[in-house]
């Protein structure tokens, strides 16, 4: 009867039965070799994937789409801006993500947000990834850039019950926000933030706006803000659900539920 269970299980997700004792190793490797090209970038932070490679005698094709996988990309030296006032907040937390490796959902959760020029107006958007599924978890789209707009986006992903053990993010002013930290820390979440001027340890999100913003298209298209927000609703959950993920290959949501229900029948078994 167990065997039966199994193979309706299989079938119904569109899998070999045998895909149900499968742990996949790829991301603990990439992972690996992501922290590595990290500590040269914290060395040498003008390396492109060719000299990383070099630096680590490691192959540059891998190289190349391990830095892609987590969307880490070299520091690019920017126009000088007028100085203006540090903006306050609490000191910034530690990268715990340097010494832990997520192998299954929910170890650990990276948050960003991005813009969208909307005729004379700015959209801002929040999301929440999980890091080793490439699931986005939570979403918010703001007119305002205010912590708030962060603090929605956590919220959208813990209203279905989940919750990570580690809270990653970069050191903006919203993320080092009292409220904020306050808000992360009522559920026992460990907040773990990038050092200064290292982006590459917050790129988990970087490809996924990349390709988000061309599957969107033009935000101009849209003939009004609700239309607009409606589509980036949309857009996500075709991201999530049906898009092919590169490192994956298959949804991230697709990803995630082979791997719970995987790890299900073997408890039962």
């Amino acid at each position: 009867m167990m065997e039966q269970t199994k193979a309706s299980l299989a079938r119904t997700l569109g899998i070999a039965r045998s895909t149900l004792y499968y742990e996949k190793r790829l991301p603990r490797w990439d992972w690996v070799l992501k922290q590595r090209i990290e500590a040269v970038l914290h060395e040498h932070p003008s390396y492109g994937h060719k000299r990383i490679s070099l630096a680590l005698g490691a192959n540059r094709k891998r190289v190349r789409r391990v830095m892609r996988l987590f969307g880490i990309k070299p520091y690019r030296r920017r126009p000088k801006r007028p100085w203006k006032k540090p903006a306050s907040g609490l000191p910034p937390a530690p990268n715990l993500l340097a010494a832990v490796t997520p192998t299954r959902p929910d170890v650990a959760w990276a948050s960003d947000f991005t813009h969208l020029r909307f005729r004379n107006r700015t959209l801002y958007l929040a999301t929440v990834v999980d890091v080793w599924t490439r699931e986005i978890v939570g979403v918010c789209p703001l007119t305002l850039h205010t912590v708030h707009l962060v603090m929605a986006a956590l919220a959208d992903a813990l209203r279905h019950g989940r919750q990570p053990f580690i809270l990653h993010s970069d050191q903006g002013s919203e993320y080092r926000a009292k409220p904020y930290r306050t808000y992360v820390e009522r559920f026992g979440i460990r907040i773990s933030m990038s050092r200064k001027s290292s982006p590459w340890e917050n790129g988990y999100q970087e490809s996924f706006y990349s390709q988000f913003k061309i599957d969107l298209g033009d935000p101009n298209h849209f003939g009004s803000l609700g239309e607009l927000v409606a589509a980036i609703y949309e857009t996500i959950r075709i991201y999530n659900t049906t898009r092919i993920h590169t490192a994956l290959r298959m949804p991230p949501a697709v990803f995630a539920a082979r791997y719970t229900t995987s790890h299900e029948a073997l408890s039962v078994h």
